[in-house]
């Protein structure tokens, strides 16, 4: 067989219907996991700290809920699904991104959220397995530091901030731009269902560009100090506007538009063009 006919190939498998249904299913679970972070930061800002709003924080309660075994199964699927409709954006280019530049820039941002969606759906398996479940969250720290062990670590750590920072601008540009609507079915929707989608697409986006700047800034300062307890993740960034002056207010207003990014998801699970 030829490399021609392997590659065709490869284009039949990754615009196969079951991708789409795989890609539909992950848009489901992710838009589970930020409702569960924005309810578990809701808490936070009303004074409760039982949970760490975080994505293991998330696992934990679904885990907790009844059925919460079975939730966190069909939620691994959904993550496992949408990790492989991502890498076949990439690797089999199912939207028709082309090899130039632009194309293959596309192409590899999908190839990066196959991996950290495979790898979020590697810690719903351990949270199965009451390993990582009920350690709790905030090992960004001890991440950290070992990378500042590594040649040119502190430059990696600049790096991983500074690609935060730039995914924040990305998130607020897509908000102001309402870009993230291009991708949707508009046609099969009323007019009442786009506005609504575009409301909660640019209260989840705004929301994004906020935590993803602040963890940026967290680990650009502790690349700069060359101090890994500068580092936060997602609970820490989350936590620190809770510290500030109206922070409850400023965390709530947060949590808020996190949800709305969960709507968002369920609305691209039905509408999107995938």
């Amino acid at each position: 067989m030829s490399t021609g006919e392997i590659a065709a190939k490869g284009r039949r498998a990754g615009q196969s219907p079951w991708v789409e249904r795989l890609g539909r299913a992950g848009l489901v679970a992710k838009g589970v996991i930020y409702a569960v972070i924005g309810v578990l930061a809701i808490k936070v800002a009303l004074g409760g700290r039982e949970e760490s709003p975080d994505r293991q924080g998330a696992l934990r309660t679904i885990g907790e809920q009844p059925f919460g075994k079975g939730l966190l199964v069909l939620l691994a699927l959904g993550l496992a699904g949408y990790s492989v409709w991502r890498l076949a954006q990439a690797v089999l280019d199912r939207d028709s991104e082309g090899e130039d530049a632009k194309g293959l820039a596309k192409r590899g941002g999908s190839l990066a959220k196959a991996g950290f969606y495979g790898a979020l759906c590697a810690l719903t398996v351990s949270a199965l397995l009451d390993d990582e479940s009920r350690s709790g969250g905030g090992n960004e720290k001890q991440t950290t530091a070992g990378v500042f062990d590594l040649p040119a670590g502190r430059y990696l750590v600049y790096a991983a901030g500074i690609g935060f920072i730039g995914a924040a601008a990305f998130n607020g540009y897509r908000a102001v731009t309402c870009k993230f609507n291009k991708k949707l079915k508009q046609g099969e929707m009323s007019e009442a269902e786009e506005a609504a989608a575009t409301g909660v697409g640019i209260l989840g986006h705004l929301a994004r560009m906020v935590v993803f700047a602040l963890i940026g800034s967290f680990l650009v300062k502790a690349a700069w100090e060359f101090d890994s307890k500068e580092a936060r993740g997602l609970d820490g960034a989350l936590l620190e506007l809770s510290q500030q002056p109206y922070g409850g207010f400023l965390l709530g207003s947060v949590a808020v538009g996190l949800i709305g990014y969960a709507l968002y998801c369920f609305v691209q699970a039905r509408y999107r063009d995938v």
